[in-house]
């Protein structure tokens, strides 16, 4: 963790110190506003990644400011920080536009614990929505039947499984899902692999006051914050079978219970999941309860492969751009030699591997137009395409694969000016990805 900026917003200035010194500690770059209009200046202005805003302010109080943020700033993700908390300020907070609640007193392992969630989430999200989440974007018969699908799983109820390679978009399918739905709660991203298995009940579930040590008030799990909404499990083949078992019961009497709670409460609701594995070879290994599939796979689409849709690839390509462009400020088109040279490629990392490449090619480009030797220059800087001979002894390759590999992570943080979330985006990795090859890499001994 480390690089990004964060804004913290209370007009307790001792909350604030606090906060802001315990972000500062972990390699956040924590700054504070005293009140809503100040928080609304800074972020008009200046560049940052994520606000925590106490509830309770004078003058334009925390749902104030994140109604507004919704609006001005919706790329921006909000965490509410409040002592004034319950189950349903919690749920207004999370329908107002808060992608995460923590109440005060707050501890400090899970301050940055939603922290870090928050800011993985939201890069994800930002860089498979950029492009227009909201139009699935597309030329292929595949995707326009996929988009019908979409719509006709809209208008209904049931679970959906969304199947398909990484990077193909299946968390952009689900937000379109629960958009078109009559639904009014919040969408609720819940990244499976992300979570532990020892605190994946609590963390959907939430937790009765006294449950274990440490649990000094009840604290509200996702699926309660989700109410009237929408579910979704994020790489659902990634869960152990003692999560599966729990998961399987929600799904099936749409009840669950927190950990340390004396009574059932009813899950309102719905749920999509997704996930790149093969469930059916996972069952038939044992390591996927065929009884969770079922209850998942009530309306399965598959998201093909890039490779696949050929013909979306150009229309994909100059949506990024557009995108790569505004967000660097410049003034940059494909030309159709380059976009035939895109066309071309496998993509084995699909619609993100495809956008980080064009962005790339916008932040490293001098002029105003990307042509086809510029996409070729692009890819022989890639590791796993370059031409490498194939004589030389093991340790030379590795060590020649290493020095490309350093090479383009210092590019990437030279184009992200040293932010290592902008680095993980132009690379098309996740942020802890690029954390761990600056260390492998002895890029900050550099």
């Amino acid at each position: 963790m480390g690089g990004e900026t964060i804004l913290v917003v209370d007009d307790e200035a001792a909350m604030r110190d606090v906060l802001v010194r315990q972000l500062s500690q972990v390699g956040y770059e924590a700054r504070a506003a005293t009140s809503g209009a100040k928080a609304l200046e800074i972020v008009a202005n200046e560049n940052v990644d994520l606000v925590i805003t106490d509830f309770k302010m004078d003058g334009m109080d925390g749902m104030a400011l994140l109604a507004e943020l919704s609006r001005s700033s919706p790329e921006v993700p909000a965490i509410m920080l409040t002592g004034h908390g319950n189950v349903q300020r919690a749920v207004e907070a999370m329908k107002a536009g808060a992608k995460e609640f923590l109440m005060k007193p707050h501890d400090r392992a899970e301050l940055i614990a939603i922290v870090e969630r928050v800011l993985d989430t939201h890069v994800r999200n930002r860089d498979a929505a950029r492009p227009t989440s909201r139009e699935a974007v597309s030329e292929s018969i595949a995707m326009r039947e996929c988009r019908d699908m979409i719509t006709r799983a809209a208008k209904a109820t049931a679970t959906v499984l969304l199947r398909g390679e990484s990077g193909v978009g299946k968390e952009v399918a689900a937000r379109a899902i629960h958009e078109q739905s009559a639904r009014e709660g919040p969408f609720e991203p819940i990244h499976c692999s992300a979570i532990p298995d020892n605190l994946f009940e609590s963390e959907l579930f939430g937790y009765a006051r006294a449950a274990f040590t440490g649990a000094v008030k009840d604290k509200p799990g996702r699926v309660e914050l989700a109410a009237g909404g929408t579910v979704f499990f994020d790489e659902i083949g990634d869960v152990s079978p003692q999560v599966q078992v729990k998961l399987l019961r929600l799904l099936a009497e749409k009840e669950f219970q927190r950990v340390g709670g004396a009574r059932a409460e009813r899950a309102d609701v719905r749920f999509i999941a997704a996930t790149h594995r093969n469930l059916e070879e996972m069952i038939d290994a044992g390591t996927f309860r065929e009884d969770l599939f079922y209850r998942l796979n009530i309306i399965p689409i598959r998201i093909p492969p890039l490779r696949d849709r050929r013909e979306d690839v150009p229309v994909l390509a100059k949506r990024f751009c557009e995108a790569a462009a505004e967000e660097n400020k410049k003034s940059i088109t494909l030309s159709q030699g380059a976009l035939d040279s895109l066309q071309e490629q496998p993509w084995r990392g699909n619609v993100r591997e495809l956008q980080a490449f064009v962005e790339r090619l916008v932040v490293f480009s001098d002029g105003a137009t990307i042509v086809d030797a510029d996409v070729h220059r692009e890819l022989s800087r890639e590791p796993l395409r370059a031409s490498v001979p194939i004589t030389p002894s093991a340790d030379s390759l590795k060590s020649s694969v290493n020095q490309a590999r350093r090479q383009k992570v210092l590019e990437a943080l030279a184009a992200a000016k040293g932010n290592k979330t902008g680095a993980a985006r132009l690379l098309g990795v996740d942020r802890r990805t690029v954390y761990n090859m600056i260390k492998e890499l002895g890029i900050e001994d550099a």
